[in-house]
Order: C-alpha cells, then sequence, then structure tokens
C-alpha cells in the first residue's frame, strides 16, 4: 500500500533531522573507558573533573616536554588534553609521537580517534586503516572506523564495519548503537529501532543508548514511546521537553542549515553546545546524542 502524503512529506524531514544530529554524534564514539583506561593503554586520573584533568595535564605536560614523542607521555598528554577540549594540541602532540613510531598501533589509534574529533575525517580514516591489521583486528577500532564511514556517507560500509566488530564483540551495547544510528541514516527507521532496542537491552547499555533509541522513535512519530524510553534518566518534565524538541524539528524543514547556522555546524544535541568532556552530560540535556559507547568506554 503506498504511503499516505502525509507520510511521505514527513519522512525527509525526519531523516534530515536525523542526519543533523547524529552525523557528528558519531564523532564520539569509543573514545575513553570512564576513570581508567582508554584502548591504547593510557590511565586517567582518580577522579572525572575539569580540576583533576587539569592537574594530569599539567603533569603529564611537563613529562611530555622532556621527552617530546615518548610514547606513554604523549599517550597520557594527549588523554588529558581531549578531556580538557584542547583536541588541536591533542592532535599536534599524537602526530609527533605517529611519526616517531609510525608502525606503533595504540599510538595510531589515539591519533586517529584525535582527527576524528577534530573533524579530519579523511585523515583520520587512513590512520585508523593502519591501527589495526586484518589478522588481529580491534573492534573498537572497527566501530570508530564505522563512525567516520558514516560522517563520510558511505553507510553501507559503515554498516559493514559495525558488524565485523560485533562478530568480535557480540551484542556490545555501543556498537549496536552505532549499528542503529547508520540504519537510521540509511532511512531504514525500523531496522534501526530494532537495533537500538536490542542495544538498550544489553548489560553496560546507558543512557546515550537509550536517548538515541528515543530519537529514533521520535523521528517515527511515536511522541508517546520515546517520552517513556527518555523518561528512564530524565525527570518527566525533562524528557518531555526533550521529545518535543524532536517533534518541533521534525515538524520543520531545513534542519540542518538552521542547527548548522544556530551552532556552527558542531551540534551534539538539538539546541545544545557541545559539553565539556571533563564533566558528564547534564541530566537535562534534549536527547544529548553521544552514539553507542559501552559503558566503560565513555570518558
Amino acid at each position: 500500500m503506498a504511503p499516505s502524503p502525509s507520510t511521505s512529506a514527513t519522512a525527509p524531514r525526519r531523516l534530515a533531522m536525523l542526519a543533523a544530529v547524529a552525523m557528528v554524534a558519531l564523532t564520539a564514539a569509543g573514545c575513553f573507558k570512564k576513570d581508567g583506561a582508554d584502548i591504547t593503554g593510557s590511565v586517567g586520573p582518580a577522579g572525572n573533573t575539569a580540576e583533576s584533568w587539569r592537574s594530569y595535564a599539567d603533569e603529564w605536560g611537563k613529562r611530555y616536554d622532556e621527552k617530546p614523542g615518548d610514547k606513554t607521555a604523549s599517550l597520557n598528554y594527549a588523554r588529558a588534553l581531549r578531556a580538557l577540549d584542547q583536541r588541536q594540541q591533542a592532535v599536534a602532540v599524537l602526530q609527533t609521537a605517529a611519526l616517531r613510531a609510525p608502525k606503533d598501533t595504540d599510538i595510531l589509534a589515539a591519533y586517529g580517534k584525535a582527527l576524528v574529533e577534530v573533524g579530519s575525517l579523511k585523515q583520520a580514516q587512513e590512520v585508523l586503516s593502519r591501527a589495526h591489521t586484518p589478522e588481529r583486528p580491534d573492534w573498537r577500532i572497527l566501530s570508530a572506523q564505522g563512525a567516520v564511514a558514516d560522517q563520510l556517507g558511505d553507510h553501507q560500509q559503515a554498516q559493514n564495519l559495525y558488524n565485523s566488530a560485533l562478530k568480535i564483540r557480540p551484542n556490545d551495547p555501543g556498537v549496536m548503537a552505532n549499528l542503529g544510528l547508520s540504519y537510521a541514516l540509511s532511512q531504514q527507521l525500523p531496522l534501526a529501532e530494532q537495533t537500538l532496542r536490542t542495544a538498550s537491552e544489553q548489560p553496560g547499555a546507558d543512557a546515550r543508548v537509550r536517548q538515541n533509541l528515543a530519537l529514533v522513535l521520535g523521528l517515527q512519530g511515536k511522541f508517546g514511546e520515546a517520552e517513556t524510553v527518555a523518561r528512564r534518566d530524565l525527570s518527566p518534565v525533562e524528557a518531555a521537553q526533550s521529545v518535543a524538541v524532536v517533534r518541533q524539528m521534525v515538524a520543520q524543514p531545513n534542519n540542518w542549515a538552521k542547527i548548522k547556522a544556530a551552532d556552527g555546524g558542531n551540534a551534539t544535541a538539538v539546541g545544545k553546545k557541545p559539553a565539556k568532556a571533563a564533566r558528564a552530560p547534564a541530566a537535562g540535556s534534549p536527547l544529548a546524542l553521544v552514539p553507542g559507547q559501552t559503558a566503560d568506554e565513555a570518558e
């Protein structure tokens, strides 16, 4: 049966809105473990506050100045810089380390992720491809490569990469959430919903996974269900406000251009400036679209 005129008219708007927020959201996929080591083995401070990260940056910055390009100093200093939102400086630190050790997969992994964060997608794609090998693939790097492919518009390749990661790490909620967003970006909203529902049911699924599910539900016009999902992590008032934002954006054309104009092309949530990485996302952020990470990979 042919879709109704109203459905045909609203679907492109919903997908445009999704692209506006999810494409940028994917850049943050799979970065750090909370209060611990990221995939490169660098270890963060005991706390996860701006003050603790500044102290950590001062400590490792001194060590880095003594040994520029040293692996441990570079990884830890860059980790602190990223947490403090000094991402271009982190890229410079890791670039120096990568030039000194062009085959070190730990350094290349961190460098590739840092490049994603500053929007150097083509360069990140090349660096991440060298951060692991076909005979020893890393599921976290595969997921990061998928996020880059999605941002470059190659959703089929992204989905292949996510599925490869899931063969190594079955049912990982972060990878599944990225896969769900990729399905949504390729206009497969029912499959996106199914994937995100499964992801949200996995042990370790956190608020970000559920927020992405709420987003996809809202994009399909399932606002009541989206609000129910959002209430798992937000107050009733905050959940209603979050869904109202999605409802409003779905109803308006040219959402991508409007969001870029309002937020400098760097929106991580509708109508919100990106939160500093050293702080946890605000509880009331409307559908803060950090795509699926496992709980132990979030900053």
